[in-house]
């Protein structure tokens, strides 16, 4: 099949990779000429940069004589005189705080497609297609797509809707290897197209292929980020705050007593200071949005959307609110002046997106608090978090989270393996009374390299108070507060 993504984020990249892989001749368009240079670079590392995302690199490479990207509308419109499929991967991101969606780009590439399919096949318009709703678009979304396609007079085609149920820092994994394939649409015609366009999953005896109408494809994917981003928002303001309520709760017991109960199970069990990103936070206010917009009430779906909002806010309030100065006045910890060490800006780990990465906003409480300086560090992240917070007297950006410290004797090479975003042993400071210059260290995303950074930490003359928003060095609490740390852990009372 010829297939055309229009779109070359996340979800189209990623999708047009899995397309390729499978064989279908693919063309992937988008107006961003430096994305669509570092994707079709040729070259693993260079469209990591654009994209983290494991694997996807290796298989636009195996498959680069079946995918082509793309900046050049002429191609687009000859490539539609015989392509049976055109994705919509389009950014449909929240106006301000409504939980409206912002549709403008999305409107603008269907209104275009329209003209250019209006045109195919010498005006004759003989070339059936099929438009998909690949984006996370409001459920009666598809109404609105053939309204634009009818206004133009475009014939010969079909909406349908087919969400995305992507994990960011495994798509290419969950693409390959769905749990399901969800595919809405009105007639048998258009269903028949995405069998082919999934021919590889259709029969798959792991996949769960679905056929439904297109407003229950698009509800269901709304429906379940939210349900997800319930389950988290309930770890974070239910049992986290549980654990840090009453003592003697380890939250990591409590975790075990209740996963074991399989009708609760596992995911999202594992408190964190933020749930960021690009989907949970989005499709909540969507939903609910679209739910009030119809009159009805959506007070559960507000506050999972102001329970995960509370819990970053709460977390940074700890220091001056648990904290008392080692001076002898025992008066409150304040932020003025201090050096913090920022380690991880991503929203989560094994992705360099920081949509709504917590980090976002701890920098500007910290920026309000009047701190002296932060220095950041992530593996994947920092040229996205340079194009927010530039660097500057007050913003550092350092070469490893060991570095975010201050006076350390960073790995010579061959030292412990080296050092990369993949590999488990970060450099470490060797030898005691090393001096580190911060006053505080923000843990803010779950890299597992920072699970490694007790052995630094005791080998340090001074000791900043660590705000461990991940629980990565849990294991570790009881040591650091044996060697005079002070911990602030989400999930868990103060340590000291």
């Amino acid at each position: 099949m010829k297939i055309l993504y229009i779109g070359s984020g996340f979800v189209g990249a990623c999708s047009a990779a899995v397309s390729a892989d499978s064989g279908h001749e693919t063309l992937v368009y988008d107006i961003d000429q430096r994305k669509i240079d570092l994707l079709s670079s040729g070259d693993r590392d260079t469209i990591q940069s654009c994209l983290y995302e494991e694997g996807l690199g290796d298989l636009l490479i195996r498959n680069r004589e079946r995918i082509k990207f793309t900046t050049d509308y002429a191609l687009v419109e000859e490539f539609l005189n015989t392509a049976e499929a055109v994705f919509m991967c389009l950014p449909t991101p929240e106006i301000g705080e409504t939980g409206e969606s912002n549709l403008s780009y999305y409107f603008s590439a269907a209104e275009k497609l329209a003209e250019s399919l209006l045109k195919r096949n010498k005006n004759k318009q003989t070339q059936y297609i099929v438009i998909i709703n690949k984006s996370t678009v409001p459920i009666d979304m598809i109404n609105k797509t053939a309204e634009i396609m009818d206004k133009s007079q475009v014939k010969n085609y079909g909406v349908v809707s087919n969400p995305e149920f992507l994990v960011e820092g495994k798509a290419v994994q969950d693409s390959l290897h769905p749990d399901r394939v969800v595919v809405g649409a009105w007639t048998e015609k258009d269903f028949a197209i995405m069998r082919q366009v999934y021919n590889r999953f259709y029969n798959s005896a792991n996949v769960k292929y679905l056929e439904v109408n297109p407003k229950e494809a698009a509800a269901g994917k709304l429906l379940a980020n939210f349900t997800l981003f319930n389950k988290l928002a309930i770890c974070f303001d239910v049992i986290g705050r549980t654990c840090e309520t009453f003592s003697d709760l380890k939250f990591e017991n409590l975790r075990q007593i209740l996963t074991s109960d399989p009708r609760i199970g596992t995911w999202g069990m594992y408190d964190s200071l933020y749930a960021g990103g690009s989907c949970f936070i989005k499709d909540a206010r969507s939903l609910s949005h679209q739910l009030q917009t119809a009159g009805q009430n959506a007070v559960m779906v507000n506050e999972t959307y102001l329970a995960n909002k509370r819990q970053l806010e709460l977390f940074m309030s700890r220091a001056e609110k648990e904290v008392l100065r080692p001076a002898q006045d025992k008066s409150n910890f304040s932020w003025t002046g201090k050096k913090v060490a920022l380690l991880g800006l991503a929203f989560k780990q094994a992705t360099n997106d920081i949509r709504n990465s917590p980090a976002i906003d701890i920098v500007r409480i910290l920026q309000e608090k009047q701190v002296g300086e932060i220095r950041c560090f992530d593996p994947a992240a920092m040229f996205w978090f340079k194009t927010i917070f530039p660097e500057n007297e007050q913003m550092k950006y350092c070469e490893s989270e060991v570095d975010c410290l201050g006076s350390v004797s960073p790995l010579t090479k061959g030292d412990e393996g080296g050092y990369s975003p993949t590999t488990p042993q970060p450099p470490f400071i060797k030898g005691g009374n090393s001096d580190c210059i911060v006053d505080v260290v923000i843990i803010a995303t779950d890299w597992p390299q920072f699970r490694n950074l007790t052995t630094s930490l005791l080998n340090l003359k001074n000791k900043p108070l660590i705000m461990d928003g991940r629980r990565m060095l849990s294991g570790d609490y009881e040591k650091l507060k044996e060697n005079g740390f002070v911990v602030i852990p989400v999930g868990g009372q103060v340590v000291k």
